[in-house]
């Protein structure tokens, strides 16, 4: 049995046994399946990041994105995805516009000048999963919205700077939360980042807000999935009848970064790069590869 279906068994036998789930550590051969499935929705995300212009519609961001990864030959992971007491998600990406933070259904609303759109997606490939997000303007934005995804793209790399060995997972949050309230921006705290792996959502939460050196430790194999979700308003929100789309309760615009990253002897290694945006974070044009 492979070290991270040893883990992933250990991982629900803690649950059942002290409510509590393990961190599964990758091995070498599940890091490198890790790689692949974060360069394959790394070149999704991409490939939709040039499609957005004022027109298009998220419905076609969506087909275009599942069409993408059922050609490579894995599968959206977000389709048919069912937490207890949910009804299915029905698409491949969530697309979030404006005030939508997450979880967005994708429409045939065109998209409009000036808009903000938040496009999250994931990938199951050889049983791993690969999971980022970006934030992106439609057309000409105003400069406070530029700000917003500024600042939550600045705030994921900062936290994915914590992710070193013998840090603390509390880290992280507080890395986001210092940086984000500079700018009085609300931090979403009922939705988090995660531990990623054969599993989308894996132990631990990773909270956009917290205490340095609290938490648990990180250690090389692990696997997180880290994003920011700032406000441009208040934190509180609120969900749709749609029973997934969450929003600023204010209706003020949100901004949405994430990356899957493994936590290597070295420091963190983002898995969600193209290999030209690998190629080019080695020559150091870090400018290259936000969310």
């Amino acid at each position: 049995m492979e070290s991270s279906k040893i883990g992933s068994f250990f991982s629900k036998l803690s649950q059942v046994l002290l409510g509590k789930r393990m961190i599964i550590a990758k091995s070498q051969k599940d890091l490198d399946r890790m790689r692949e499935v974060g360069e394959l929705i790394a070149e999704v995300r991409e490939a939709l990041r040039r499609m957005i212009e004022p027109g298009i519609t998220t419905l076609e961001l969506n087909a275009v994105a599942e069409k993408m990864m059922r050609d490579a030959g894995a599968t959206p992971t977000f389709i048919g995805y069912k937490p207890h007491g949910m009804v299915p998600f029905p698409f491949a990406i969530c697309a979030s516009v404006n005030e939508a933070i997450v979880h967005g259904f994708s429409n045939d609303i065109p998209l409009k000048e000036g808009d903000i759109v938040s496009l999250d997606m994931a990938a199951t490939y050889n049983g791993f999963v690969g999971d980022t997000a970006f934030t992106a303007p439609v057309g000409e934005i105003t400069d406070e919205l530029k700000q917003l995804i500024r600042v939550t793209e600045e705030c994921l790399a900062l936290a994915i700077e914590q992710c070193y060995p013998n840090k603390r997972v509390g880290d992280i949050g507080h890395a986001v939360q210092q940086h984000a309230e500079k700018y009085g921006y609300g931090i979403v705290r009922d939705y988090t980042g995660h531990g990623i792996g054969r599993a989308m959502h894996e132990a631990p939460q990773i909270a956009n807000y917290g205490r340095p050196g609290t938490r648990e430790k990180i250690r090389a194999g692990y696997c997180f999935a880290i994003e920011p979700m700032l406000n441009l308003g208040t934190q509180e929100t609120k969900t749709l009848e749609d029973k997934w789309t969450v929003v600023t309760k204010d209706g003020k615009p949100s901004a949405h970064a994430e990356h899957s990253i493994a936590i290597t002897a070295d420091g963190p290694e983002i898995l969600t790069l193209t290999k030209e945006q690998k190629a080019a974070l080695k020559n150091g044009k870090k400018e290259t590869v936000a969310a």
